[in-house]
């Protein structure tokens, strides 16, 4: 029996846009990595009210982070920014005025749009090709970037009108894998989750997380081949050839 595919999710990083592609413009700018302006800004923001010195920021930072991945990976929950940056200032036990960590805040959430990430090569013309015949959906987890950022990254492309709803992990309070943001997707789409294909590049996440949901999955390895084993229905090389997939999958 076929399954007619009425709704396509994508996710975001290194499915619709290069992850860290603008590391190498920051460069040529003469500016820091953003793993180390992060830390920089913590620094910098502390260091008007404290004796605390880079490398204690950093390492607080770090282990921050490790505790940010375990719960990410292991309860699929994205903790905000501001919820990582109040952990990072009990763990040094230190303290901002709410003025300055909101700007601190700002200025990490906002960082993708100071310099910003290319568009994965032909997926512009790929969603133009699907919209239509489709619902489209992004789905994306919020790392660094809430979906206030996320969205501006899409428009900024002129892709925002392509979508027909958009699921951001800092605004449901689940990350995928969890089913609820396939289910969320498809509810605000109308359309059954059976009937939903999700494109994703981590088979931990976007795969198996679809597919638990009831969903279909393809693994897009056009930016990286992360998973070489996965139980996806498809996987993708290219763009161009999603539509056609897609269409495969309905036969």
């Amino acid at each position: 029996m076929t399954r007619p595919v009425q709704a396509i999710t994508f996710d975001l990083w290194d499915t619709l846009f290069v992850d860290d592609s603008d590391e190498p413009i920051r460069a040529s700018r003469g500016m820091r990595t953003k793993k180390t302006e992060r830390r920089f800004l913590l620094h910098q923001a502390l260091s008007r009210h404290h004796r605390v010195t880079a490398d204690q920021v950093s390492l607080v930072y770090d282990v921050v982070d490790a505790a940010f991945r375990k719960v990410w990976h292991d309860q699929h929950v994205t903790w905000t920014v501001r919820e990582r940056l109040n952990v990072l200032l009990e763990g040094l036990r230190l303290s901002l005025p709410e003025g300055e960590l909101a700007e601190l805040v700002r200025l990490h959430e906002d960082m993708e749009l100071t310099v910003r990430p290319r568009l994965v090569a032909g997926v512009r013309e790929a969603l133009e090709g699907l919209q239509g015949r489709y619902k489209l959906a992004v789905i994306s987890d919020a790392i660094f970037s809430p979906g206030r950022a996320l969205r501006e990254l899409l428009r900024g492309e002129d892709l925002l009108g392509l979508f027909d709803a958009l699921v951001f992990s800092d605004e449901i309070g689940s990350s995928k894998p969890d089913c609820r943001v396939f289910d969320q997707a498809a509810e605000t789409l109308g359309v059954p989750v059976a009937n939903l294909v999700h494109i994703g590049d981590r088979d931990h996440n976007d795969v198996r997380g679809a597919q638990a949901a009831g969903a279909r999955a393809i693994l897009f390895t056009a930016v990286k081949n992360r998973d070489q084993a996965t139980s996806a229905d498809a996987v993708c090389g290219r763009s161009e050839d999603l539509a056609r997939i897609i269409e495969q999958m309905e036969k």
